[in-house]
Order: C-alpha cells, then sequence, then structure tokens
C-alpha cells in the first residue's frame, strides 16, 4: 500500500464559477505537484448518493431502467437515488427504494462507501444491500420516468460483467454483494440468494 504524504498541490486562490440547487463549479488557482501554476476545477455535489440492491425471496432483484439525461442513453440500475448531505444515507435510500419501486424491506445492510468520478468531483455513494421486502406502490418524482424490472441476481451480476450495465454504483453493489455472499459475511439464507 502506498504511502499518503498529502496534499502535494498549492491553492493560491478559488472562485465559484456556477451554482445550482444540486451542484457547484469552483475553480482553483493552484501550483502543482511539480510546482507549475494551473487551475483545477472541482465539481461540488450538495447531496449524498445512495443505493440498492433489494434482494427478494426468490433470489430475483428489482432494477430501475431510465434515461440518463448526461450520457444520452437508457441505463438500468439498481435503485439509487440522492439525500441532504448531513442526512443519514440509511434514511435516504430507504425513501428512495420507497419512490421508485414501491418496495419496502426489513432488513438493511450498509455494504460500501465510495467516490464517484474523484478527480473532478466530491461525491460520495453509500450502497446497502436489502431483503425482507414487501411490495407497495412507488411513488416517482416528476423528474423520473422509470421502467421497473426483476431479474435472478445471477443475471444482473452478468449483465454488469458483460458491460451492459455501466452505472458505477450498480457495477460496485453487485460486485460487493457477490463478495460478502462467497466470503459468508451475509446470512446463510440470504447468501443462497446470490450464489
Amino acid at each position: 500500500m502506498p504511502k499518503a504524504n498529502g496534499n502535494p498541490w498549492t491553492v493560491l486562490g478559488s472562485k465559484p464559477i456556477y451554482e445550482n440547487p444540486w451542484i457547484r463549479v469552483v475553480e482553483h488557482d493552484v501550483l502543482n505537484p511539480r510546482g507549475k501554476p494551473g487551475i483545477y476545477g472541482v465539481v461540488g455535489i450538495k447531496s449524498i448518493a445512495t443505493g440498492v440492491v433489494p434482494i427478494h425471496d426468490d433470489g430475483h432483484i428489482t432494477l430501475v431502467g431510465q434515461y440518463r439525461f448526461p450520457l444520452g442513453i437508457y441505463s438500468w440500475e439498481i435503485p439509487e437515488g440522492g439525500g441532504k448531505a448531513d442526512e443519514d444515507p440509511l434514511v435516504s435510500i430507504q425513501r428512495e427504494l420507497v419512490e421508485e419501486t414501491g418496495l419496502t424491506a426489513r432488513n438493511w445492510r450498509h455494504i460500501q462507501t465510495m467516490h464517484l468520478s474523484n478527480s473532478i468531483t466530491d461525491e460520495v455513494a453509500h450502497l446497502f444491500l436489502a431483503w425482507g421486502l414487501e411490495q407497495g406502490t412507488a411513488m416517482p418524482e416528476d423528474t423520473e420516468e422509470l421502467e421497473i424490472r426483476r431479474v435472478p441476481f445471477t443475471v444482473a451480476f452478468e449483465m454488469a460483467m458483460r458491460g451492459d450495465m455501466t452505472d458505477a454504483m450498480t457495477v460496485a453493489a453487485l460486485l460487493k454483494t457477490r463478495h460478502l455472499a462467497r466470503e459468508g459475511v451475509l446470512p446463510p439464507d440470504v447468501a443462497r440468494l446470490i450464489l
């Protein structure tokens, strides 16, 4: 493991460039690690990102399909959403799971915290596994046009490994879930649904 040497960048000044309710862009005048002047733009995300692998008693998981505006593509993903920066990530994803799919879960496990696109943003994501699911009514937001699909965990995992699903939180959550099942960390009745 490489030794952490601290921040090799020198910040000479910072100025806000753009802000809306979801993001802020700040440009920093810097000296790079070699001492040369330059700029470094950082996109600050005003919310936390959350995602969940909801696994049903038959070994299927619920996926959400939606058009992703920045990429111009349709994407299949685990249920995901954002929450206030000071909100408990579990509360945030429980709300998002109901909104997007109508599902509630009796059991939750935090499986991963990760930084998304950490060369340009400060976005933090929290991933969960949920089981003991009950179906209710979905209540998507006005900005969401969603399609819901249930597929076996093994099928979703293979979709991610083939590159058919490219969302970072989805790929990471499926990999981590399978790893936890193989390592015997999950309850046996949950692990058997995954393997």
